[in-house]
């Protein structure tokens, strides 16, 4: 694999199970210039990102139909296959087992489903012009929100999927105060549970 990630067009690793999604998402990419490499389990993904010249990001589903290895296990294939370019994931189940494998991975963006075409093609846009990780997308979110210091430290537990129980064990704190700073931090970003704190950070 030759590592050139100036050329034209630039090559995205779309990996789906659904076919007609596939291609649907595939479709999309083509028509914004994009060079699109498809497959639809993970021994396919690895066998098209060893047939590519360069990839210069991957888009992900996490449920594969050939169950395991999952969408998340896929990027750690990749990377000892020698692929370092961004992930999108994509995820019809955005819980914290899920969140928490994903930073762990190093994931640069996850996407929610249902979503449009488009959105993938804006999350790919974005991420090539300006490579972000999770780590950034995080740190943007809460500095905006405005959270105390351990309004931030909560938010931070919380979107490694950590309950609020395990987050008062880590912090030497009560259950009790564990749920008025979840509360807290939720009425100033403005969201009233988990799964929208979550799109509040990771917007599609």
């Amino acid at each position: 694999m030759t590592t050139d990630p100036d050329r034209a067009p630039r090559c995205v690793l779309l990996v789906e199970d659904e076919a007609d999604a596939r291609d649907a998402l595939a479709r999309a990419l083509l028509a914004e210039g994009y060079d699109c490499v498809t497959a639809g389990t993970a021994a396919q993904a690895l066998e098209a990102a060893r047939g590519a010249p360069f990839v210069d990001i991957a888009v992900l589903d996490v449920v594969l139909g050939d169950g395991l290895p999952d969408g998340i296990d896929l990027i750690w294939m990749l990377r000892g296959q020698g692929v370092r370019a961004p992930v999108v994931l994509m995820t019809a189940f955005a819980d914290s087992p899920r969140l928490k494998r994903a930073l762990n991975a190093g994931v640069s963006y996850l996407i929610e489903k249902p979503f449009r075409a488009r959105a993938i093609v804006a999350v790919v846009q974005r991420l090539l012009q300006e490579p972000v990780d999770l780590g950034h997308l995080v740190d943007r979110a809460l500095v905006r929100a405005g959270l105390t210091d351990k309004e931030h430290e909560v938010a931070r537990l919380l979107l490694k999927g950590l309950s609020n129980e395990e987050i008062a064990t880590a912090t030497s704190n009560s259950d009790k105060t564990i749920r008025q700073h979840v509360t807290a931090l939720y009425r100033k970003v403005g969201v009233s549970s988990r799964a929208e704190f979550f799109h509040f950070v990771f917007p599609t």
